[in-house]
């Protein structure tokens, strides 16, 4: 299996299945370095005061957040820690949805999910409940310090945590100011007959294999060749690897007639979305 980058549980009721998150996607494309044409040596970015020009060393630099305009509010580390979400190591769910409710825009980074810790079964019974109700799962959960608006959908054998958007994130549609011409266009048949002829004519199959990104395959092709010839430089670099966190949770099943119980007695509220959005902006501000 591809290396772990999280380990927790999904949580629903009183149900908890131990998972661990893959990422679901390889950054791709070029990576260039700077380096000193003089020595070789890797360049790397320096902290300036914008009014000065001065270098700033890291023990005088705050962070501070912008009030109205040329005024800020700086807050300590302190503070800024204070503002972070508490990590549970859990994908709490808090509703379920329509699959096709989500919109578009909202969609942000996906997550493959694989059972941990012999939690197969239950996280076997959460995917399947899902593909046959045709629902997705609402959730919330904390990576990295910042708290994060979830989708946790089927996919064929597996189950995918797709990072959503917050909606205040996401612009609408009336920033484009569309026109009547658009919105209400006044369209020929026989324009709309042929639109949809040019557009049966080119239909095809999706297939990945055969979309490549044009601009690195020559990029790594001319690297490739000078370095054949023998053109490559020495550069010493320093590398290091988080460590990552993990948690063991237990698989209870049985707890499905419990949690079915639980709610019989009453809904669960719904995690506060205002509150949690505030925590993932002063977050990610900080």
């Amino acid at each position: 299996m591809a290396r772990a980058i999280w380990k927790g549980a999904i949580s629903f009721g009183l149900v908890h299945i131990p998972v661990a998150l893959v990422s679901a996607t390889s950054a791709q494309g070029v990576d260039f370095d700077w380096l000193d044409s003089r020595s070789m040596d890797p360049v790397g970015y320096k902290r300036v005061n914008k009014v000065t020009g001065k270098e700033v060393t890291k023990e005088h630099i705050v962070k501070g957040v912008q009030y109205e305009k040329g005024r800020y509010v700086v807050l300590s580390e302190e503070e800024i820690r204070s503002a972070h979400p508490v990590s549970t190591q859990t994908i709490d769910i808090f509703s379920f949805v329509d699959s096709q409710q989500i919109p578009l825009q909202n969609i942000d980074t996906p997550y493959y999910l694989a059972p941990d810790k012999r939690g197969g079964k239950v996280y076997a019974l959460l995917r399947e409940t899902l593909e046959k109700t045709g629902k997705v799962a609402l959730a919330l959960v904390v990576l990295h310090t910042r708290q994060h608006l979830a989708a946790l959908m089927p996919l064929e054998s597996a189950l995918v945590l797709v990072m959503l958007r917050w909606p205040a994130e996401v612009r609408s549609l009336d920033e484009l100011a569309l026109g009547s011409e658009v919105t209400q266009p006044d369209l020929a048949k026989g324009e709309l007959d042929m639109a949809k002829r040019l557009v049966q004519d080119m239909s095809a199959d999706w297939t990945p294999e055969d979309y490549r990104d044009g601009f690195e395959e020559k990029i790594m092709a001319l690297v490739d060749k000078k370095a054949r010839e023998g053109k490559i430089e020495d550069v010493e670099t320093a590398t290091g690897e988080e460590e990552r966190k993990t948690a063991d949770v237990i698989d209870l099943t049985e707890l499905l007639k419990r949690s079915l119980g639980s709610k019989s007695t009453g809904k669960s509220k719904t995690p506060s979305k205002t509150t949690a959005h505030k925590k993932a902006t002063k977050t990610s501000r900080g």
